[in-house]
This record gives structure tokens, sequence and C-alpha cells, in this order.
């Protein structure tokens, strides 16, 4: 009865960490064109935004966090993940 539960347990966790891993962030390419740091804002040509449902095209995205501004050069090749956030399209990561 002990080894069932524990198999039941294990099983749970299972189920539970697949779920999160579908919720991974999808990093998508593209090149900075332009960086505005005083509105912490970047300009990017990218390929489909596959979370956001987007063709692939050049647009203005916000930047929350100020230190991936840094990250940023225009004429870089570039991997990022895009989402909204409070309803406005944000760079959220960088690599």
């Amino acid at each position: 009865m002990k080894s069932a539960m524990i198999n039941m347990g294990v099983a749970a966790l299972i189920s539970v960490s697949a779920a999160f891993g579908a919720f991974a962030q999808e990093f998508t390419k593209g090149v900075v064109n332009k960086v505005d740091a005083k509105a912490q804002k970047v300009t990017i040509k990218h390929e489909d935004l596959k979370n956001l449902d987007m063709p692939a095209m050049t647009m203005v995205f916000r930047v929350e966090d100020p230190a991936l501004l840094e990250k940023l050069k225009a004429g870089s090749n570039i991997e990022f993940v895009a989402e909204r956030v409070n309803g406005k399209l944000t760079v959220t990561d960088v690599k």
C-alpha cells in the first residue's frame, strides 16, 4: 500500500513538471535596429512570435528591465522573449 502511494506521488510530480515545462519561454531570433535607452524601448526586426501569434516584422518593444538594454546594440543578432505585460509588448529576456 505504501509503495502504491509513493508511485502515485511520483506520477503526480512528473505530471506537474511536464505541465510547467509546457510554459517554458520560447526565444525568437531578431536583429536590433535601434535602442532608445531614455524611453526604455528597442526596435527589433524579428521572426514569427509564435507565443503572441504575430508574423515576422519590425516593431518597437518596451523593455521592463533597463539592464536588458545594456545587452542590446543596433545591428546585433539576438534571441529574445517578448510577452504582453500590462497590455504592452515587452521584451522580458535576451540571450
